[in-house]
């Protein structure tokens, strides 16, 4: 049984007693009459082959509030397209599945790339960012969830929780943020606990309880993949394309939205998906590449609201880091003793040389190039520059799935 403690600057909605899932998807039809709301699932082709999609699918079977569910499928031969369908017809819900590879969406694509609109194409964030023109081209849904494909641990409690906030007529929230436990027989969120946290305590020490700061160390599992928000808000809302998706998801959330419109709801009991490797010596893969990519992301928000990163910040900020994580290791090594948890203390701290690292790579870059790869447009600026582009996006959508109907 969670806490009921507030915390930060953002609502907490808790998990309290045990769940009462019936209750809130009896809520959940009523309000979505005038509030429908659409599911994106990034998905990459190698998921379809692990069990926790389609566990996702027969979940889903039994949420009658869903309007759309809308799959990104990326990195996918025509092959992968016709196994995605028919895996995904098993939905009760009405699916769109947008073909990332297709080729009239790569040719809707190119226009934006020829007008400038468009840097990248690669991750999760675009596969996020496509999937709200979508529902946004269709003006079906008015709420947008999205969570991951490789939850072992689904149920569909968590997409209740998730959309609750967002669709209820009298809370008033805008943008609701997932958080839940991750442990098995030992914590894992390595990245949260021992990189994020420790890191923005950090940044608070250095330069200050600024207020950016504040508000994302309220978050108790900022790096959650799972979130809900209005339509409205994923039209202004500008993403990255890398693994900084989820800090700069909450970064733009801050620059659009009130506070008192965010919200952050425990989702499950418990949540377990796909562990990344840490791939120390590759730093292009794995925990290291994520590290580098949210460090990057961090120091640029800082930048952008005026705060000047000098050598000497940046090597108090490291030695600041490495300490406030090693004492933080003490304090998950009494928690996992008092739970009776395996508890590695040796792997924890090689784990924080290993961020210390992805850190001041990621100083480096800053340094290099302060401005870094462009952020997605949002869909404003989108509609702006090419009127008609809605309408193109959901035009080769369907013409992609209606040519390739059949195997």
């Amino acid at each position: 049984m969670a806490d009921f403690y507030q915390t930060g600057v953002v609502t907490t909605l808790h998990r309290l007693g045990h769940a009462k899932v019936d209750q809130l998807e009896r809520d959940l039809e009523r309000f979505t009459v005038s509030e429908p709301v659409a599911l994106v699932l990034p998905c990459l082709i190698d998921e379809l082959d692990r069990p926790a999609l389609p566990r996702i699918i027969e979940q889903l079977r039994h949420v009658r509030y869903l309007d759309t569910v809308v799959v990104s499928l990326g990195r996918s031969s025509l092959e992968g397209l016709y196994r995605a369908r028919d895996l995904f017809a098993r939905s009760r819900q009405r699916v769109r599945i947008i073909w990332l590879d297709g080729p009239r969406v790569v040719n809707a694509l190119d226009k934006l790339r020829d007008a400038g609109l468009l840097a990248t194409v690669a991750g999760k964030g675009f596969a996020c960012w496509i999937a709200y023109g979508l529902v946004l081209a269709e003006a079906r849904c008015h709420v947008l969830a999205v969570h991951d494909c490789d939850v072992t641990t689904y149920d569909r409690e968590l997409l209740a929780r998730l959309c609750y906030p967002v669709v209820h007529p009298s809370l008033g929230f805008e943008f609701a943020k997932g958080y839940y436990a991750r442990v098995t027989d030992r914590m894992h969120g390595r990245v949260t606990r021992l990189f994020m946290t420790p890191l923005l305590r950090s940044m608070q020490v250095v330069v200050g309880r600024h207020p950016l700061l504040v508000y994302l160390d309220s978050f108790r599992y900022a790096l959650a993949g799972e979130f809900a928000m209005k339509a409205d808000l994923a039209r202004v809302n500008r993403i990255p394309s890398d693994w900084g998706l989820e800090v700069g998801m909450l970064a733009e959330t801050y620059r659009n939205c009130a506070l008192q419109r965010i919200c952050q709801a425990e989702l499950c009991a418990n949540y377990d998906h796909k562990h990344q490797i840490v791939s120390a010596e590759d730093r292009s893969t794995g925990l290291t590449r994520m590290c580098t990519d949210i460090a990057q992301h961090v120091i640029r928000m800082l930048a952008a609201e005026g705060i000047v990163f000098t050598e000497g910040a940046f090597q108090t900020l490291l030695v600041q880091y490495i300490r406030m994580a090693q004492d933080t290791i003490t304090r998950y090594h009494a928690d996992a003793a008092f739970n009776g948890l395996n508890f590695d203390r040796h792997d924890e701290e090689s784990m924080v040389a290993v961020f210390s690292e992805a850190l001041r790579t990621a100083y480096q870059r800053f340094l290099e190039d302060p401005l870094g790869a462009p952020l997605i447009p949002n869909w404003n600026r989108i509609a702006a520059a090419i009127p008609d582009f809605f309408d193109q996006l959901r035009a080769a959508v369907d013409e992609d799935c209606l040519e390739y109907a059949a195997p």
